[in-house]
């Protein structure tokens, strides 16, 4: 009788043991989320007197996947720029693959819509613009040639944007940072109709 308990003793030691061995590779092995940075920004034009009816917002994006087990298959990324509720414009990136430990640049610009670039060209004279950009896509993980299931990506920043039309805090770039609430909800609509 002494035998068998010491046997199951031992017996629940083991599975323990295996059981914190598991959550200990679940936790180093899960992915992390990629991270977005805008680095170079500029609305050139803006603070010109020459009045055009039409303007346009040039960025660089730093897309970083910090996953060293892990690349990344993206979808379609939405890029949009508010000013206020105003949506002034907005980009596709289309779909690509990330390796492991690899950052992508994406440099392009958007044109901004005709009918708010008066009042974002206002702005940016009285050095009171603030331009809102939001991004979403979907992700699917790639460990060990396994494919994960897609996880829907909300980012969002704020860049506020000197007389110069540059970004105009100290760092020079803005990370995006997870998205509102209301934005989630916004971006899930966009994301369900395209």
């Amino acid at each position: 009788m002494c035998e068998t308990k010491s046997f199951y003793l031992w017996l629940l030691q083991v599975i323990g043991l295996l059981g914190i061995l598991a959550l200990c590779l679940w936790l180093a092995m899960r992915p992390k989320s990629p991270n977005y940075t805008i680095v170079n920004f500029s609305i050139p034009g803006a603070n010109t007197s020459n009045e055009s009816d039409h303007g346009s917002i040039q960025y660089e994006l730093d897309i970083e996947n910090p996953n060293q087990d892990s690349g990344i298959y993206y979808d379609d990324i939405f890029l949009m720029f508010y000013h206020g509720e105003d949506k002034v414009g907005s980009k596709t990136i289309p779909s690509f693959y990330q390796g492991k430990d690899k950052t992508r640049q994406v440099i392009d610009q958007v044109d901004v819509e005709t009918r708010f670039w008066t009042v974002l060209r206002k702005a940016i004279m009285n050095a009171t613009a603030e331009l809102r950009v939001d991004l979403s896509t979907k992700i699917r993980y790639n460990t060990w040639g396994i494919k994960s299931k897609q996880h829907g990506i909300n980012r969002e920043g704020k860049i506020p944007i000197g007389k110069d039309g540059k970004i105009s805090n100290k760092k020079k770039k803005v990370k995006l940072r997870h998205a509102s609430k209301k934005w989630k909800q916004r971006s899930t609509r966009f994301l369900l109709s395209t």
